[in-house]
């Protein structure tokens, strides 16, 4: 699990903006039969000061293939936003490791559901 944090969107509205073109990038045709490729989701998160926003791009994948998502997403949004990777916690991604043990058919990682 990894994530990949886009810094300094003056806005909310500027870091959601920015979803559609990196859904495109890691799935260029959404209606294709699951599973994608790389599973992947998105949250906000404050930013490095009051006036800024993250967006947070989680992929459940290898080090190396978070490494060129994230090169991917640097050349789409250019030099106006700080692109950094880093370890994600599992626990904060619940949805999408469910979803990634769903579309590979590994069962649930909830108790009592599929174990």
């Amino acid at each position: 699990m990894y994530e990949i944090r886009l810094h300094g969107c003056p806005s909310s509205e500027d870091a959601i903006a920015l979803q559609t073109p990196i859904e495109r990038l890691l799935c260029p045709d959404p209606d294709h039969a699951p599973p994608c490729e790389i599973p992947w989701s998105f949250t906000l998160a404050g930013g490095d000061d009051d006036a800024s926003t993250t967006l947070v791009l989680g992929v459940y994948t290898s080090s190396d293939r978070a490494a060129r998502v994230a090169d991917r997403v640097r050349m789409l949004v250019g030099e106006t936003r700080t692109v950094v990777v880093s370890e994600g916690d599992a626990g904060e991604w619940e949805e999408l490791v469910e979803q990634y043990r769903f579309e590979e058919g590994l069962g649930s990682v909830r108790k009592g559901r599929g174990q």
